[in-house]
């Protein structure tokens, strides 16, 4: 008898794996884990806006207008990668958009004044953006004081500098103009030339950003770096007690978004040639911005690089998308808060419902 029933008892105890599934071990459907990714609430807002202006401006169709999209995308995505990875990070840089301007400044008025190959005053200006982002991550890491002050007071430093150093070697506030100089051609090939599809003209810059997009996303997902940037993210004290280099991470992170400024900075001065000392004053909230709209967390440690390249296409539409409807472009700041607040609320249902059990 003890034997007839036994492997009826054993076949229906709640220990048998077979009899049910423990909820924290159940595979989450796909759906879930589509809605995991950072970037999926800007995805869903991207297409919202682009269906929008669609709709709302006949001219927005154009090929042409997708270029015009792309290019301010573009120029404002190439900054928002690093300015999004440093969040990821835990920190923020409000020198980002002042120190576009003073890279292009340092290239210009080095290049003119000295009368030398603009190579030159394009290497100095790597320079001069590596070490003040190297400067900014040093004192952040010295101190102990929260990034934002660290960064204001170089936002500040730089903003005074560029205006006081520029009217001092040209007199006016805008750099000489260096088209005609050594290495101009050949550095506005690289920087700031065009390449056609279709009959119509796109920037070089919406290579860059797709390419620079591509690296990010390797960066973060399939290196050792990546795993640190997450980390000292989400905790930089458990970061540091597992191994992990926060001191090199935080200012490596600060010269990445150097980097970004300078080829930023580049293609702006070869572009246009000159530079007013100062641009750039504001830019930094719009890399923040496109940022968050593009799934990164204000506290660190959650986000993507693909979630900023869709946050900062959304910048371009509705940057574009407001000329092309012929509405009156003073409104555009506003429709960006609105974009800012749908795409957070957006990205935090997603979160949500991708946790819900």
């Amino acid at each position: 008898m003890t034997q007839a029933t036994a492997p009826a008892a054993s076949s229906s105890s709640p220990a048998s794996p077979a009899g049910r599934k423990d909820g924290r071990t159940a595979q989450r459907s796909l759906w879930r884990r589509l809605l995991a990714r950072p970037e999926v609430g800007a995805l869903i807002a991207a297409i919202g806006v682009y269906v929008f202006f669609f709709v709302a401006a006949p001219s927005f169709r154009d090929a042409g207008a997708l270029s015009t999209v792309l290019y301010q995308a573009s120029v404002m995505g190439i900054m928002t990668l690093p300015v999004a990875l440093l969040m990821i990070g835990g920190e923020f840089d409000l020198s980002a958009g002042v120190a576009v301007t003073t890279s292009a400044l340092t290239a210009a008025i080095l290049s003119f004044q000295l009368s030398v190959n603009v190579w030159t005053g394009v290497i100095v200006a790597l320079i001069v953006s590596l070490a003040v982002g190297a400067f900014n991550g040093w004192l952040l890491i010295k101190t102990g004081l929260p990034s934002f002050l660290v960064t204001l007071g170089s936002f500040l430093i730089l903003q005074g500098a560029n205006l006081a150093v520029t009217k001092i070697f040209t007199g006016n506030v805008a750099s000489d103009s260096i088209a005609d100089m050594d290495g101009f051609d050949q550095a506005k090939r690289i920087f700031a030339s065009e390449f056609t599809i279709g009959g119509v003209n796109f920037k070089i810059t919406i290579i860059y950003w797709l390419v620079f997009a591509a690296a990010a996303t390797w960066l973060l997902l399939r290196t050792k770096f990546g795993n640190w940037i997450f980390a000292v993210g989400g905790n930089k004290d458990s970061a540091r007690a597992v191994g992990v280099p926060v001191s090199f991470t935080k200012i490596a992170l600060f010269m990445g978004v150097g980097a970004g400024a300078w080829f930023v900075g580049m293609h702006l001065l070869f572009s246009f040639n000159t530079v007013q000392s100062g641009e750039g004053v504001g830019n930094e909230f719009l890399y923040i911005i496109a940022a968050v709209i593009g799934g990164c967390l204000l506290t660190g440690g959650y986000g993507s690089a693909i979630g900023p390249v869709i946050g900062a296409f959304i910048f371009g539409m509705v940057n574009q998308g407001i000329v092309y409807a012929n509405w009156n472009p003073d409104w555009f700041k506003a429709f960006l808060g609105v974009m800012l607040l749908v795409a957070a609320l957006v990205n935090l249902w997603v979160r949500r419902t991708a946790t819900r059990r």
